[in-house]
């Protein structure tokens, strides 16, 4: 990392790194690392507390490459998750596109309560709408439920399960769907 101008402790490891670099390809970081929100001025460590190190090194190693991260070679759906969280924090659109592909591939009835909280806190359309599909069978829907996600799900967004029970009435209870979804 010859010049590197800027050092990220994360967790117990460290990661140097270079301030243009992630500038270009984040405008999260360009406002933390050059703009008006500039971390620890003229200090090169920026702590980052409430992400895994695994998670951010692979943030940068799609900042750099712009390939997809070698820990999601094997289709992980948890790291993927995270990643997604992580584009989403610093505006990295392509990688959490990517992510976000790749949890619509893994939805089961352990994830897709999970997937489906995620994709409604971070703005991840296509990735609700595969959830719901796959919610669309009762079965699928009677094993989220069961699931430990769900109670997550419940408390973190309630709005989406309203949305799901109003998108499954059928079309003739109109007046019970406009009803659910004022509450």
């Amino acid at each position: 990392m010859d010049g590197a101008d800027v050092t990220f402790h994360v967790g117990r490891d460290k990661f140097p790194a270079h301030r243009s670099v992630l500038a270009a390809r984040s405008s999260v970081f360009k406002a933390e690392l050059l703009g008006s929100m500039k971390e620890n001025a003229g200090d090169p460590l920026v702590e980052i507390k409430d992400m895994e190190s695994d998670v951010f090194k692979s943030l940068l190693h799609f900042i750099y490459t712009d390939d997809s991260p070698s820990e999601m070679a094997c289709e992980d759906a948890v790291m993927a998750g995270h990643l997604l969280v992580a584009a989403d924090r610093y505006d990295v659109k392509r990688l959490k596109l990517i992510c976000e592909d790749k949890l619509c591939k893994h939805i089961d009835s352990n994830t897709v309560a999970t997937s489906l909280a995620l994709a409604e806190q971070h703005s991840c359309p296509g990735l609700k709408e595969a959830c719901f599909g796959f919610l669309a069978s009762s079965s699928n829907f009677e094993a989220m439920v069961a699931s430990d996600g769900y109670e997550h799900l419940k408390s973190s967004c309630p709005s989406v399960l309203k949305e799901l029970i109003a998108r499954f009435l059928p079309a003739e209870l109109k007046a019970a769907k406009d009803i659910i979804m004022k509450f």
